[in-house]
């Protein structure tokens, strides 16, 4: 279905163009909102996200079922970065002495947690946590490539892993114990 969609994109077919649109937002919305905290940016992340999919997509090639999804979600944690990058709020530690000596973690029990309580305890933590984290786990980047794409060290990037993932760990204990 997609192939086809694609296909008549590309000989201008407006209503193509909005059925790929209402297809996919939801999904890139969600991909978008793990970068980008406040609901107006995301929007505008998003538009642009779009309009760069719709100018580019004669250069997309399909390599299987969920490709363009692939190519698409790719466009908008580009879109997300370079929005999170020109606005300089990512700020990272770039001490490599704090990695050293570091507890080990204690493993995060998720259970009474929803999907929606902890994607917004994500996108509470700060950019750069964020990032990393989202990078490292939705995207299955590694730390090298977090950095090369970041611009920063890879210890960096892994201390802005560690720090996400013991602030993430505090806010979900101290939401449990709301709960409770």
């Amino acid at each position: 279905m997609d192939e086809q969609l694609v296909a008549r994109i590309l000989q201008n077919d407006q209503r193509a163009m909005g059925l790929l649109y209402q297809r996919y937002v939801g999904i890139l919305t969600s991909v978008c909102y793990r970068y980008v905290a406040q609901e107006s940016d995301v929007k505008d992340v998003l538009q642009n996200s779009f309009v760069k999919i719709f100018t580019s997509l004669s250069t997309f090639k399909f390599h299987g079922e969920d490709s363009l999804k692939a190519w698409m979600t790719r466009i908008v944690v580009n879109e997300s970065l370079n929005f999170l990058q020109s606005r300089k709020k990512m700020l990272f530690v770039e001490d490599e002495r704090i990695l050293r000596d570091l507890p080990d973690e204690e493993e995060v029990n998720l259970d009474r947690i929803s999907d929606d309580e902890l994607h917004q305890l994500i996108r509470e933590l700060p950019d750069g946590y964020r990032t990393v984290l989202n990078l490292f786990v939705f995207e299955g980047l590694s730390h090298r490539q977090i950095a090369e794409l970041l611009s920063i060290k890879e210890s960096t990037s892994a201390s802005q892993f560690y720090f996400a993932k013991r602030q993430l760990a505090k806010r979900i204990k101290d939401l449990k114990n709301k709960k409770e």
